[in-house]
């Protein structure tokens, strides 16, 4: 009897994992049931739960159809992170209804604080407008410096220098770029914007960003 007790409640308990689970639904129509946990250039990344099992997982934004998130109420939404009110469209922008707060990231100092608290599972999106100009002729945007060299005096060595990052709290770092989102953040905390720079003594410019959380 209390091994039978013991299978109903794993039994349920799965049950309860999947049902708040997001649902990453690709154009072939195949449904993958985890967390998305990033978005990142072209790729989504986003953790695949199956029972016990887990693994994170990277998806081409090509193949995505729409992305479900079923926990808190959300709409479902394109991989761009927009409202998706018709199965199968793909679409972007921003959903209605959220919290905006303009922030200017400038280029001289390592972080900027954006004045927003974050907790963990919570949506953010960017929206990144301006330049820094960040060492002699170099010159760029959101997105950082194209086919940039791996530094490992910046926050993020391997990612372009000079896009936009953020940090949340004092260890977690998330390249941003020119990407909107949706971005899943992983732990509470305070949200820093900065570039992805190790000197920034002889940087001018700002980057204008706008955060929906």
């Amino acid at each position: 009897m209390k091994r039978r007790f013991a299978s109903i409640a794993v039994m349920l308990l799965l049950a309860s994992a999947a049902t708040w689970a997001d649902t990453l639904v690709l154009t072939n129509g195949r449904r993958i049931q985890g967390e998305l946990t990033g978005v990142f250039g072209r790729e989504v990344e986003f953790e695949e739960r199956s029972g016990f099992n887990r693994r994170v997982i990277r998806v081409p934004r090509r193949e995505i159809a729409r992305i479900e998130f079923q926990d808190e109420g959300r709409d479902s939404v394109g991989p761009g992170g927009g409202r998706d009110d018709r199965p199968g469209d793909v679409v972007t922008g921003i959903p209605r209804g959220m919290r905006e707060r303009q922030v200017n990231v400038t280029a001289r100092e390592a972080w900027t604080d954006s004045g927003i608290d974050l907790r963990a599972g919570q949506m953010i999106y960017f929206q990144a407008s301006g330049e820094t100009r960040w060492g002699p002729n170099r010159r760029d945007g959101a997105a950082g410096e194209r086919n940039s060299p791996s530094n490992a005096g910046r926050p993020l060595p391997d990612r372009p220098a000079a896009a936009l990052v953020a940090r949340i709290g004092q260890n977690d770092l998330v390249f941003i770029g020119a990407d909107q989102g949706p971005f899943r953040i992983r732990s509470n905390g305070r949200l820093y914007l900065g570039i992805n720079d190790d000197f920034f003594q002889d940087n001018t410019g700002s980057l204008r960003v706008t955060v929906s959380y």
